[in-house]
């Protein structure tokens, strides 16, 4: 009964020392340097929360153009090609997971228009399959994705690639093979027309400006293999491409290889998750300068307060009891800045879709130029992981803070402050 008094007393003085006072203008001067400093805690929450809202955005975008080319999951062969792909194929189905599988050929290749050459990485595969395990059919931009029949020896080029060599629907391009022929006359380059039938644009340059598609039979014709490389996957939830990629290595058959999309691309993902990281680190430094900011506002208090502490003290109020005073005065000073900040925050990331081209419009500026970058407007994915790390990060933050004044106050003197009262 006694600690639920004590903890209601410390409560009631803490908000009491809280609040603005009137007895005279240092005790405003306090109060309006506890407003600063809750002002500051949720100005850094609110610019963290957005800040990480918009670069797991960008994440999330660039993440998902890739897979709009790239399957979920990747199952080929050590030796290269797969011949019995279709069994295979069943096998894999029986995973609940797995939403479809198609057959595809990968090889590099240089292609060639008059005098331009280019590196191109050359995909085979069934137009009628394709559609199972990735969106590229939906990202042709000219011609028809239908056009790549087995015998036509027909291409589709990324349109930066397209753009650079100077070609467009009908032209002709000529694909060099890696490997050449033996002739009388010595090694030659393996040399094949093809009629380009369609252009897509992924919208991630490394695909726009890499590679092209042929039909499966075309691609085994010009890389000289017997069978298809490997299947290509797609799954229900492709952030669960490693658990099922590590089921399926337990489930197949034979001396098969499995590589999920993260796997593929575990450069980017590293680096994005670095700058993710050292970007937290930067802006929590903000908010641990205005959360420091509180041990002056109480060490401000706790010289102002000296008489009331020591008169408190010959009450019969433990040092302790001091000490819990001016942590609560802290601790509500951080929870409502943390709480503001966490609104603010929340509330500008989940509308930056209408505020940043209201602030274009208003400044008649273009943050993203749709000239220079591929993608013109601010992403936001708002994660509730994300804002309450930070919530709780930032009233950690201001809990410290609070310590070194309350220990100060815990110190003092009942004697020596009423001497000159």
């Amino acid at each position: 009964m006694n600690g639920v008094k004590n903890l209601s007393f410390e409560w009631l003085v803490g908000l009491r020392y809280t609040r603005a006072g009137r007895r005279s203008g240092r005790n405003s001067f306090i109060s309006f340097i506890s407003l600063i400093s809750m002002a500051g805690i949720g100005l850094g929450v609110a610019a963290l929360i957005v800040v990480l809202s918009v670069m797991n955005g960008f994440q999330k975008e660039v993440r998902d153009r890739m897979l709009s080319v790239l399957a979920h999951i990747e199952v080929f062969d050590a030796s290269g090609a797969l011949p019995d792909w279709k069994s295979t194929a069943l096998q894999i189905q029986k995973n609940p997971a797995v939403l479809g599988t198609a057959p595809y050929v990968d090889g590099q290749a240089m292609i060639i228009r008059d005098d331009t050459m280019r590196g191109v990485i050359l995909r085979g595969v069934l137009p009628e399959e394709e559609p199972k395990v990735s969106e590229v059919a939906g990202k042709i931009i000219s011609g028809n994705w239908s056009d790549l029949r087995a015998g036509a020896f027909n291409i589709i080029l990324g349109a930066e690639l397209a753009r650079s060599l100077h070609v467009g629907i009908g032209d002709k391009v000529t694909l060099a093979a890696p490997e050449g022929q033996m002739t009388p006359a010595g090694m030659v380059p393996r040399l094949k027309a093809f009629t380009v039938v369609g252009i897509f644009e992924a919208g991630h340059y490394e695909f726009d400006s890499g590679m092209a598609f042929m039909q499966l039979d075309d691609a085994q014709k010009f890389f000289r293999l017997s069978a298809p490389s490997g299947l290509r996957l797609r799954i229900q939830d492709m952030l669960k491409a490693p658990q099922v990629a590590l089921e399926l290595s337990r489930s197949l058959s034979g001396d098969l290889l499995i590589h999920d999309w993260s796997q593929q691309n575990r450069n980017y993902f590293a680096a994005v998750k670095t700058e993710k990281t050292m970007m937290f680190i930067i802006l929590t430094l903000i908010i641990a300068v205005a959360a420091f900011n509180l041990v002056s506002t109480l060490v401000m208090t706790v010289t102002d307060k000296q008489a009331d502490i020591a008169i408190l003290r010959t009450l019969g109020a433990s040092p302790l009891s001091i000490m819990k005073i001016f942590m609560v005065q802290g601790a509500l000073v951080g929870l409502a800045g943390t709480a503001a900040g966490v609104g603010l925050g929340v509330l500008v990331a989940s509308n930056i879709d209408v505020i940043v081209p209201f602030i274009e419009r208003l400044l008649g500026i273009h943050f993203l130029p749709k000239a220079v970058y591929v993608i013109s407007a601010l992403p936001s994915d708002l994660r509730w992981s994300d804002v309450s790390t930070i919530a709780g990060v930032a009233v950690v933050l201001a809990f410290v803070a609070t310590l070194y004044p309350s220990w100060r106050a815990a110190r003092v003197k009942p004697a020596e402050a009423l001497r000159y009262e």
